[in-house]
């Protein structure tokens, strides 16, 4: 008798067969009533993306801009991405007034990323509707020696070495252990920058029983980076026309830095009983320290002279604090004479920020168009405390998927969530907050054959936020719905998928910036009525042959508010395709590539010279290619060429201008034992 059986639980090239993202049921993509992407690690080697900024910007229906040269934003559906997961666990909520290096996390400790795109309020609590992102790390599980070693050559002098190694720890491989380290460096392409970046992770696996499993790990990363910029390039000159620097154009000085350090310690522990059952329970204490140095320039030279910007100061310290403890059972049982399935949960995370500020006088930039950098430090002002907060949340949740005719599936959930925030700073002293809310899921799967099944889903928003008015007053909490409907299918046993969803999003009290005044050093907020998003989004991922595989993804909705068009500096249409091609008679060479388009952006209430005006930059594409030759069975040479055509567009146009990253190339040389 001969058994076969397939691993769900592996990646396949650019697919995964199961995940629990969206509702942490194991489903294969097909049963999940939310639009989901996974990015493998075999895409992450063969597009080379080094880090979490990589992955993102190259995920359907995601967009980035990078606010200067080390910080980033992440945007899906219109609304910024701020709700972050490790291994399923709801972890991490971002500030976008404080950037803590999460974009230039390294991909080499993650063995996938998976996107859920639309509210995911069931799993990660008060959250933005945009989409999560939930990071898989890498487990010691070879009960052997193995491991790999690369490095790399790139651009911009940029080399990078990377181990990755695991072993058993007992006789009968039991216990096991995974060490990843690395150290990348590189120039860049902005004059007088460079940047600096050491991990490493090490994680034990213990079965404690063939039944119960214990992980423990530690992961760090230090970046640092100096001369790097805050803000970027004037778009205009004063006489309105608009300015065109060189890529490398830095505004940055000598003496600026930004250092980032993030830890993050993390024990989980899972137990499956013989009925299908399954215990888990997973805490993480993660701690990140931010240390920048910086100097923006405001104004607007003169075409001629450079004449007219003024380079204004900022020392800014932060720290950021997070434990967290996640807490579920699942499971099937039967109903009626079919069998369902059911999670239970409990969830708590308590999150500490706090800032300190020093600064120094502003002073005229002189000639800014031939700026080199070279200007005194100047003395600064002692620390002072700026601004804080801490947010405490505590949730109960739970899903059930019933079958309720063969073809046809209901899941259902809600997640009760008590939030309570406490938030002071220098010029609005303290203030707290204390808010719960239920927030109900429900999802419907018909099954119209064995590759096509089509969905419904349903859920309500509800963020809490620390975001202040001009009084220093709380804004209330954002609050909203979220309606999805599509199709599905996969073939190949799963390894190829698509899906097709139609969404809108609705949400009331969304925080908007108002403009910053002269001297100011601390954003206000408004409340921005009756915002709509709606749109579609299709992906394509997987084998197409056995020698091709490939991902298409593309998104496109309109967002509004009542004010007219919502974050029109984010793109309405985006297109990412990338595929590899093993040639079949000649299986050592995969070779590949893909293209990025997105379409026009604009914004309407930048302040030119004249007063407010409109900028805007019309859509562009960027190409990329790569191969890769497989000299023996451990060693190969892999070479990625980023921005093909050397593409120049801007990143950031807000007020201001950033460029994207210019054409690219790297080669790495890897070694597997």
């Amino acid at each position: 008798m001969t058994v076969t059986a397939t691993n769900l639980y592996e990646n396949v090239g650019y697919t995964r067969r199961s995940t629990s993202a969206g509702t942490r049921l194991e489903l294969s993509p097909r049963e999940v009533p939310q639009s989901i992407s996974t990015i493998t690690q075999q895409r992450i080697q063969d597009q080379n993306l080094e880090t979490i900024e990589d992955v993102l910007a190259n995920t359907t229906g995601i967009s980035t801009r990078s606010i200067d040269s080390n910080r980033i934003d992440f945007y899906a559906r219109g609304f910024r991405i701020n709700s972050y997961q490790y291994d399923g666990i709801p972890t991490l909520n971002t500030d976008n007034r404080w950037y803590f290096g999460e974009g230039a996390l390294n991909t080499a400790i993650y063995d996938r990323v998976e996107v859920v795109r639309g509210a995911n309020g069931l799993m990660t609590g008060a959250g933005n509707p945009g989409a999560s992102v939930n990071f898989i790390r890498k487990h010691a599980d070879s009960q052997q020696l193995t491991g790999s070693l690369s490095g790399s050559v790139g651009s911009w002098d940029q080399q990078r070495a990377v181990a990755d190694v695991s072993t058993p720890l007992t006789e009968s491989g039991n216990v096991r252990a995974r060490f990843i380290g690395g150290y990348d460096e590189s120039d860049g392409e902005l004059d007088r920058y460079n940047e600096r970046t050491a991990f490493g992770y090490l994680v034990i696996d213990a079965d404690i029983t063939d039944d119960t499993t214990l992980s423990v790990g530690y992961d760090v990363q230090n970046t640092h980076a100096n001369s790097p910029t805050w803000g970027g390039l004037p778009l205009w000159y004063s006489d309105g026309s608009e300015t065109d620097y060189p890529r490398s154009f830095s505004s940055a000085p000598d003496w600026s830095y930004q250092d980032f350090e993030s830890e993050k310690v993390f024990v989980d522990l899972s137990h499956r009983f013989a009925n299908g059952w399954e215990l888990r329970g997973a805490a993480t204490h993660a701690k990140t320290d931010l240390d920048a140095r910086l100097m923006y320039a405001s104004g607007f030279p003169d075409r001629n002279t450079g004449l007219g910007v003024t380079n204004f100061t900022g020392w800014n310290r932060g720290k950021r604090q997070l434990d967290s403890l996640d807490l579920y059972t699942r499971g099937p049982f039967e109903l009626a004479g079919r069998e369902h399935e059911l999670v239970a949960g409990i969830s708590y995370s308590n999150q500490s920020n706090d800032y300190d500020n020093s600064f120094a006088p502003a002073f005229a930039a002189g000639d800014f168009n031939h700026w080199d950098g070279s200007t005194p430090d100047p003395d600064w002002s002692e620390w002072t405390p700026l601004e804080g907060t801490k947010v405490l949340q505590r949730a109960m949740y739970g899903a059930t998927r019933l079958s309720l005719a063969d073809p046809l599936t209901l899941i259902l959930g809600a997640r009760y969530t008590e939030w309570d925030g406490d938030s002071w700073s220098s010029s609005g002293g303290s203030r707290s907050q204390s808010q719960e809310s239920i927030t109900p899921y429900a999802g419907l799967i018909y099954d119209i054959n064995d590759q096509w099944s089509a969905f419904l889903s349903y859920t309500e928003i509800f963020q809490p936020q620390d975001n202040r008015d001009a009084d220093g007053d709380f804004l209330d909490p954002v609050v909203g719905r979220n309606y999805e409907t599509g199709l599905k299918a996969d073939w190949f046993d799963g390894l190829l998928t698509a899906s097709v969803s139609v969404f809108r999003i609705e949400q009331d009290n969304v925080a908007q910036a108002d403009p910053l005044s002269e001297g100011s050093i601390e954003t206000t907020y408004h409340a921005a009525e009756g915002v709509v998003s709606e749109g579609i989004d299709f992906e394509l991922n997987g084998a197409v042959t056995d020698n091709l595989d490939l991902t298409l993804g593309a998104s496109h909705y309109t967002a509004i508010d009542s004010d007219g068009p919502y974050n029109t500096d984010q793109p309405r249409t985006k297109v990412d395709l990338f595929g590899r091609y093993r040639v079949p008679h000649w299986q050592q060479l995969v070779v590949g590539g893909g293209l990025s388009w997105q379409s026009h952006t604009y914004t309407n209430d930048a302040a030119g010279p004249q007063g407010t005006t409109t900028f805007s930059q019309g859509s562009y594409t960027l190409a990329d290619l790569f191969g890769r030759y497989q000299f023996t069975p451990q060693v190969a040479l892999q070479v990625n060429i980023k921005n093909l055509f050397d593409e120049k567009y801007y990143s950031y146009l807000d007020g201001y201008g950033v460029y994207g990253d210019p054409r690219s190339a790297t080669a790495t040389l890897s070694y597997a034992f």
